[in-house]
């Protein structure tokens, strides 16, 4: 992992292909300090995530789509960008950006 994605500030967690996580910045790793932070590298997500959110991750992995949402936690607001990663035009794992926004955000057409 480059240098600076470690200390980006917003959350970066990498799965493989099976859903295992490979890697977190230290933003995802502060994000996810009650399920154990840094040591859920070598885990499954599917371990740490309900049913329904399962069911989402592995259809994403069956069809490539990507998935985007927003939510509000702790009086924050971010969105949530996980998209599969693909070697050789083939899934090879996802990535999961949780990003703070503000509560109001400016929308531009360009």
């Amino acid at each position: 992992m480059h240098e600076w994605i470690q200390y980006f500030p917003s959350a970066i967690t990498v799965l493989d292909d099976k859903g295992i996580i490979l890697n977190m910045n230290d933003k995802s790793a502060e994000t996810f300090a009650e399920y154990g932070g840094k040591s859920l590298i070598g885990k499954s997500i599917y371990d740490v995530h309900p049913p329904y959110a399962c069911d989402k991750i592995r259809r994403m992995y069956e069809t490539g789509d990507s998935n985007y949402y927003t939510i509000e936690k702790n009086g924050k607001k971010k969105l949530i960008y996980q998209q599969p990663w693909k070697k050789d035009d083939k899934v090879a794992g996802m990535v999961e950006m949780s990003i703070e926004i503000p509560f109001v955000l400016p929308h531009y057409v360009r």
